[in-house]
């Protein structure tokens, strides 16, 4: 019987919380967090509440509690190194090292380790740390995509066509990242389809879960600014209509091919969730960014499909042995739809804005799974913060079906909040699988 302990306090962790507790281990869990997630919280034996940058905090929580091995959520902890902490008192953890965790934390690491491996899947790029060069390279593009240097919470991500329309915006952004940020990453735009293949990696073996597509933009028809994500899907195959077996064998390789350059550069095995964004083109697959955890909201697109026991698959990854188990996935088609407050990815004199801070009431969700991200639990209820606030999840044996149950648990959900209805629809994935074929030349 384990003492596991989590950090992490958003739905991707809630579903992490629910994969535990299916175990046949009948784990004891203990949750360390920044903010109150009552559904974590509900199934949780002991809480702490503190910051993700308090490591000695951790450290003394975990030990205080006995704890067999630890799994870390969100990017913010690996960042801070709070695995190298556990580690230090002998603890185990799901989660790479903060050197290893420059796969999420540090784009121009991951960039020029593919390039240094001869890794397939990169774009043409260049780093630059001041203004020098940067219009010459960005006259050889066609098009143009610019990021900063570091964690953005899957919104930093700048793309010609989508957030400006020239290079003499292109030019301005530029100054404005190296103002703001320790470096500036100018890539090539990719014409293509994009996919999650998020990866379990004990440093050797690398084990592929079922594909996901997310859904970054705000508004309906993948329109507004980006998000960390409004929602996404699976398919019962495990792959998404408009990729070939291919696409998802060579993200794969990719994959495996970064994961034993990462032992080669650090000396050090990769433990943890290797969540790779991939996009699908006419020359096959390329490598968009990598995140060093579970997505939110993919997560709750694969965790309640996983038949293996997730403590078990835990405790292989920290051990180096997932090489001797067999990780399987109910073929059953997955839809997140996130509840957000109105004025989410709105500027801040936005009528909605003030949705923010508002009280909501959940109903009952009949038969979508409910897993809470950013709430505060007071005494009279529940309130929305300024970011996502409930991720819904329909499963099913069809997508549609999946969709229905989904859309039926977010009308449960009143207050000042929305959500995108077009996520898992057959118009919006008609429109990717005809992009598909026309970039294949079908």
């Amino acid at each position: 019987m384990a003492n596991i302990l989590l950090v992490g306090n958003g739905a991707r962790e809630h579903v992490m919380v629910e994969a535990i507790l299916r175990s046949k281990e009948n784990p004891h869990l203990f949750s360390y967090m920044k903010a109150n997630n009552p559904g974590i919280a509900q199934f949780s034996e002991k809480i702490k509440l503190g910051s993700y940058s308090d490591l000695k905090a951790i450290v003394d929580f975990a030990q205080e509690n006995k704890i067999d091995f630890a799994v870390i959520g969100p990017e913010d902890p690996l960042n801070n190194g709070v695995v190298d902490a556990l580690a230090g008192s002998g603890i185990p953890t799901v989660g790479p090292t903060k050197s290893l965790a420059r796969l999420e934390t540090s784009k121009s690491f991951t960039r020029n380790l593919v390039d240094k491996y001869n890794i397939p899947g990169n774009p043409q790029f260049k780093v630059f740390t001041s203004f020098a060069g940067v219009e010459s390279f960005l006259n050889d593009l066609e098009g143009i995509v610019l990021k900063p240097d570091g964690l953005t919470g899957g919104k930093g991500v700048l793309v010609q066509g989508d957030h400006f329309a020239t290079k003499q915006e292109a030019l301005n952004l530029c100054k404005q990242i190296l103002a703001d940020s320790s470096s500036l990453i100018v890539e090539e735009k990719f014409d293509g389809e994009e996919f999650s293949l998020q990866c379990l990696c004990d440093g050797k073996t690398v084990v592929a879960t079922p594909l996901v597509q997310d859904h970054k933009r705000r508004f309906e028809g993948d329109k507004g600014p980006n998000t960390g994500g409004m929602g996404s899907y699976s398919m019962p195959d495990h792959s998404l209509p408009f990729l070939k077996p291919q696409d998802m064998q060579e993200g794969l390789e990719i994959t495996r091919q970064v994961a034993a350059a990462l032992l080669k550069e650090t000396g050090s095995p990769y433990k943890g969730v290797m969540y790779g964004g991939f996009i699908a083109t006419r020359n096959g697959t390329k490598l968009l960014e990598y995140n060093a955890r579970f997505g939110d909201p993919e997560a709750m697109n694969i965790l309640p499909l996983l038949e293996t026991d997730f403590v078990e698959v835990c405790f292989h990854i920290t051990e180096g042995t997932l090489d001797k188990l067999k990780i399987e996935f109910k073929q059953k088609a997955t839809v997140c739809k996130y509840v957000v407050p109105k004025g989410y990815g709105l500027p801040a004199d936005h009528p909605d804005a003030a949705s923010s801070k508002a009280k909501i009431e959940v109903d009952n969700v009949g038969k979508a799974r409910l897993y809470y991200s950013s709430v505060d639990k007071k005494e009279d209820g529940l309130y929305l913060s300024s970011s996502r606030a409930i991720g819904i999840v329909g499963i099913a044996d069809t997508l549609d079906a999946a969709r229905l149950i989904a859309e039926e648990g977010v009308k449960a959900v009143k207050g000042p909040v929305a959500y995108r209805e077009d996520i898992g629809t057959d118009a919006l994935i008609q429109k990717r699988i005809d992009h598909m074929k026309k970039i294949r030349g079908i």
